[in-house]
């Protein structure tokens, strides 16, 4: 499983130009399903995204975490971050899991972000889906629970 994590100030996601899923201070969590990911790789995921200590603290260091602020989350299936685009022009999407399968990975991994006591927002899973944020700081990581 793979996770791009974006933390952010405010941020949407709209289908057919309708906002289906909003959130202030928090992160955004791009999440990408391959074929052998399990509930233990949403389990590992969940874990560090909310632990990670990316926010920050009265020093303006970053010392805190999401669990530390109190921030949302929004949620998006993102199948395109297992895209491999080492040959030719047009990316080969392969190695993203079939979409029956993903779903169920997605919907667990929201699951336990909730279970966590955190607000999440989603996007609509295989939609065409819009996403507006604003990136503070920057700061976007990648975490690949298979490099644990």
């Amino acid at each position: 499983m793979k996770a791009v994590i974006q933390r952010t100030t405010q941020a949407s996601v709209s289908v057919n130009d309708e906002i289906i899923g909003q959130i202030g201070s928090g992160l955004v969590v791009l999440l990408g399903v391959t074929h052998e990911d399990t509930k233990d790789d949403a389990s590992y995921l969940v874990n560090k995204i909310i632990n990670l200590r990316i926010f920050e603290d009265v020093n303006q260091k970053m010392n805190l975490s999401l669990k530390d602020v109190g921030g949302s989350i929004l949620s998006i299936s993102q199948f395109t971050l297992y895209g491999d685009t080492r040959k030719g022009r047009r990316p080969n999407f392969m190695r993203a899991a079939k979409p029956s399968d993903a779903a169920v990975l997605y919907q667990y991994f929201n699951q336990l972000l909730q279970a966590e006591g955190v607000e999440v927002q989603t996007g609509e899973f295989g939609e065409m889906m819009n996403v507006e944020l604003t990136n503070a700081g920057p700061v976007t990581l990648l975490i690949d629970s298979h490099e644990k």
